[in-house]
């Protein structure tokens, strides 16, 4: 199955290595980016009151590692993933209620007692329902916020628009809702009607009734091992078939990229004869019957070559010797090789242009024809007939066979300019027919080109989302960067990474804070034996202030505001404010900066891939 996943950069990666293991594809698309907030003045006073902590998701347990360094409060998760989480934050006594609210709820009654103080819900700005047990004080702190984000990411636009996907997951109803505003939003809800929509709940569920989906699930229990058991359970998806020309793109602007392999050999087709041969071929019968016609006309009968030749002229009156007007039959001889050059020129043109027209066609068309040499030879034999001398009877005969000659190579003349004008007009109707072909082939190969390319692309981008390997995917550009210098840029671009990958969104988030003690260590160490000390406890125990709001040039004050802007899925800003540290920090900065910079050029490259696969589409158009 191909697997959209809309939940948040962590954990999508998480989920998406899951899938992979079960042998799914995944296309990561954050419908919300997590921005951690500051704790309130009174969270220390809280925190020290409570008898224990409840955490509703994953990045509950994040937020509240963030905000405070105490891990030894008994912490109580909603499910097994958000527990594994706090985990490995440093948590001690983690307890899961593998459920939902209400299952932490019976949970917190059964080991807990009312009268041992307050409990502690670390959650969100956005809560689905509230774990409160009857009987204990409950104080709700706010420690993240979920933001949606105002379009839907291009990964999610372009495999929809491409029909690349089976499969989408939604987590909880705010997910849900904000799939349903941003595809409807895009132009895109047609594209769901071939995808399964999985829900968490039945709440999660309800908002999907607004699109077509093709069938919506919601687990049996709120987990993510019943989300992935009801992936497992969806029958095999069946062959996508496009909508639109090119054809499997809709008229949306981006267009797949399809996440299963795309083949995109160029079969060559194999034709006929062709236009030009069909030409060629007619026009040489059609000179060969005439010419068979003309040498076996001394054997026809005589009412056949009467009507052949036409009426023959009566020989004018004369008393004795008849009179040769030799004069006019030189003109009518001169006429005849001027008609016969003509039309000789005229049938190699012909040719040439239907050669022209079909480039497959490797006959010859500059050989002379070979009826128009035979007429050719006639007219000579005609030409050097001796005069005769004396004023017989045989030459009235021969005068009037002439005669009679010189108009039948003329009827054909006419007949074979017919032809001749026939066959072209029937060249330039082929011809042109041809060319409107040739430019729907020309559109069609392009939106496959441009729907096999934005395909690739969203496929790439899932990997660089995930940090995996996309040597495969890649592979599937090179068909296609035959003939355009741009394929072959972005395969340059993204070939040095393809076989491992890049680092992921979710690990360089995970790993900025172990980067910014080290580069605050650095920035306060000098020369002294006393800052080097101070250096030293300070990469070993660090207090510094995090958030978005942190004021200030100091390299504290930079570090907090870059760690903002990556949990806040804003990379190229943190990698802007890393760069701007003073060199001191370089040491401790510079394989976190590497990293940074190897997705950003990765991604870059994507999108520009992605953009001139949506161009090969319009141009289809």
């Amino acid at each position: 199955m191909r697997v959209l996943i809309t939940r948040p950069e962590r954990e999508a990666a998480a989920l998406a290595r899951v899938l992979g293991a079960r042998g799914h594809q995944a296309v990561i698309a954050p419908l919300f980016h997590t921005q951690v907030l500051h704790p309130p003045d009174d969270f220390p006073a809280m925190l020290a009151a409570c008898q224990a902590i409840l955490v509703t998701s994953a990045n509950g347990a994040r937020a509240l590692a963030e905000a405070s360094e105490q891990r030894s409060k008994p912490i109580f998760a909603v499910g097994d993933i958000t527990a594994a989480t706090a985990e490995g934050l440093g948590f001690h006594g983690v307890t899961s209620a593998s459920g939902d609210a209400a299952a932490l709820a019976d949970l917190v009654r059964q080991r807990l007692d009312p009268a041992q103080g307050p409990l502690l819900h670390v959650s969100g700005a956005d809560v689905a329902g509230s774990p409160a047990p009857a009987g204990f004080e409950v104080k709700r702190v706010v420690l993240y916020e979920a933001r949606q984000a105002d379009a839907l990411p291009d990964s999610a636009r372009a495999a929809l628009a491409a029909r690349a996907i089976d499969v989408a997951t939604f987590f909880s109803p705010r997910a849900a809702d904000a799939f349903v505003q941003l595809v409807t939003a895009a132009g895109l809800a047609d594209t769901c009607r071939a995808v399964s929509a999985i829900a968490i709940s039945p709440a999660a569920a309800q908002p999907l009734g607004a699109l077509p989906f093709a069938r919506t699930v919601a687990a049996e229990r709120p987990t993510r091992q019943a989300v992935l058991d009801e992936i497992d359970r969806l029958p095999p998806p069946g062959v996508q078939s496009p909508k639109e020309p090119m054809t499997d793109v809709n008229p949306s602007p981006e267009t797949s990229i399809e996440p299963k392999p795309v083949d995109a050999t160029i079969v060559p087709v194999r034709r006929g004869l062709g236009v030009a041969g069909a030409f060629v071929i007619g026009l040489v019968a059609a000179v060969i019957v005439l010419a068979a016609a003309l040498l076996s006309l001394p054997y026809w009968p005589q009412e056949a070559r009467n009507l052949w030749r036409g009426p023959v002229a009566a020989p004018p009156p004369s008393p004795s010797t008849p009179v040769v007007d030799t004069a006019q039959i030189d003109a009518a001889k001169r006429e005849l090789n001027a008609r016969l050059d003509d039309l000789e020129k005229r049938v190699r043109a012909a040719s040439a242009a239907a050669a022209q027209a079909n480039p497959s066609d490797n006959r010859p068309t500059t050989t002379p024809d070979p009826a128009i040499a035979e007429l050719r030879h006639k007219v000579e034999t005609l030409e050097n007939k001796p005069q005769p001398e004396a004023d017989t009877s045989a030459l009235k005969a021969d005068t009037s066979a002439l005669k009679s000659e010189i108009t039948a190579l003329r009827a054909a003349m006419q007949s074979l300019d017919q032809t001749v004008a026939g066959q072209k007009a029937s060249v330039d109707k082929a011809t042109e027919a041809a060319t409107a072909s040739t430019a729907n082939e020309q559109k069609a190969l392009a939106a496959a080109r441009g729907s096999a390319v934005i395909g690739i692309a969203a496929r790439i981008s899932a990997a660089l989302t995930a940090g995996l390997p996309f040597a495969t995917d890649l592979s599937l550009l090179q068909p296609l960067a035959q003939g355009d210098a741009k394929f072959g840029e972005f395969i340059t671009a993204l070939q040095p990474v393809a076989a491992k990958g890049v680092a992921s969104r979710a690990s360089l988030a995970a790993s900025f804070p172990a980067m910014a003690k080290a580069a605050m260590a650095d920035d306060l160490a000098d020369d002294s034996f006393w800052q080097r000390l101070l250096g030293k406890l300070k990469s070993v125990v660090s207090l510094r202030r995090v958030g978005a709001d942190v004021a200030g040039d100091s390299v504290e004050a930079k570090l907090a505001r870059a760690e903002a802007a990556v949990n806040a899925g804003d990379l190229p800003k943190a990698v802007e404010l890393v760069k701007s540290l003073p060199p001191q920090t370089s040491r401790a900065t510079a394989d976190w900066l590497a990293r940074a910079e190897a997705h950003l050029a990765a991604q870059h490259a994507v999108d520009q891939l992605a953009a001139q696969g949506v161009a090969l589409l319009g141009s289809a158009r």
